[in-house]
């Protein structure tokens, strides 16, 4: 089983806190700028990193007019695919910025490429890992490319079925990738949460044994943090300065103020699922005291016989186990005690 990846120095893992990566995508609007700030606002709410998407319309789509390329109903109805790219592309020439910027922040900075154009130049940028989109899952040719880098490598699998998420898997590996984790998706912009199944997660740990994670597509966080405790070790989620900004995915985007929140509560998700333990927790040794035990509630004298009369469970807990109660009737004492004394073993013969 592949327990652990490791990006930019972070191990990833059921072992470790979740692994936040703030997708950028489109959200900076066509200017540099934000990018900048988006940048800043992810490395300042707490995310692990920061994703952009490498690709030039060209290098996606076609420059077609016929209808298989015309997008119609959803966030982008009307356009065709290749207005909907050069809308949503990030210039090519603003990469190496963005990485630097990212780098003297000191958050992770890494991309989805496109095609083989696009992961050349990132490795030109010496990008530390890579997602494959989910709508690239099914390019074989892509994953392969990518796996020969030899950096860890992240595969999203909305759409994909469960032979074709195989299949995603077995090129990665026959491609040379050594470390390789997935998300479960679901490709809805913005998707519902009852369409997520979040129970899909423990059985794609359980099939694949990879590091598995959610690319999350609802509005709010609670998919994202329920999904820790499924085995969840990275939540991905797009990322924006203003939900109301116009960009082509700002709409389903969290704001700076959700993205602190998802990073502190998946965090404390993950923190609360600990290990099997049925020891006392140091939260409760001081709650003793309103625990039940076994109490004198009568003046008692050496040779009294134990009896219902004088003994009685109730709060504190610093008495004999209640359980103990049906075993020690009949008893008797072996000296004195007075009304409200802690029923103790040695006190009775």
């Amino acid at each position: 089983m592949n327990k652990y990846i490791s990006i930019d120095g972070r191990d990833i893992g059921v072992d470790f806190p979740p692994y936040i990566i703030a997708e950028m995508s489109a959200n900076h609007n066509g200017c540099i700028d934000t990018a900048f700030k988006i940048i800043d606002a992810a490395k300042k709410a707490g995310a692990d990193a920061l994703k952009i998407q490498t690709y030039r319309p060209d290098t996606i789509t076609l420059n077609s007019d016929l209808p298989d390329f015309h997008i119609s109903g959803g966030l982008w109805d009307g356009k065709t695919l290749y207005e909907l790219y050069e809308w949503a592309h990030t210039p090519w020439e603003w990469h190496e910025a963005l990485f630097d910027h990212a780098r003297k922040l000191g958050i992770t900075i890494f991309s989805s490429p496109f095609d083989t154009t696009a992961v050349d130049l990132l490795e030109s940028l010496n990008a530390p890992a890579y997602k494959i989109a989910s709508f690239e899952a099914v390019d074989i040719q892509l994953i392969k490319y990518v796996a020969s880098t030899g950096k860890p490598m992240i595969i999203s699998t909305g759409m994909a079925n469960a032979e074709e998420i195989s299949e995603a898997i077995e090129a990665a590996r026959d491609g040379g990738c050594k470390e390789l984790a997935i998300l479960h998706c679901v490709s809805g912009y913005p998707a519902p949460a009852e369409d997520y199944n979040l129970r899909t997660i423990p059985d794609m740990i359980s099939q694949h044994g990879l590091v598995t994670g959610l690319s999350d597509h609802t509005l709010s966080n609670i998919t994202a943090i329920s999904s820790v405790a499924l085995g969840a070790s990275i939540i991905e989620k797009h990322f924006t300065l203003d939900r109301n900004g116009g960009g082509p995915d700002d709409s389903f985007s969290l704001e700076p103020a959700e993205l602190t929140d998802l990073c502190e509560s998946s965090k404390t998700a993950w923190a609360s699922l600990g290990k099997v333990d049925y020891t006392r927790k140091s939260s409760e040794l001081g709650n003793v005291k309103f625990r039940r035990s076994l109490y004198i509630v009568k003046d008692v004298k050496a040779g009294d016989y134990i009896t219902a009369e004088n003994i009685r469970s109730v709060r504190p807990g610093y008495g004999i186990a209640c359980k103990n109660y049906y075993s020690i009737l009949g008893k008797r004492f072996n000296r004195s005690a007075k009304f409200g004394t802690a029923l103790t073993w040695d006190i009775i013969d």
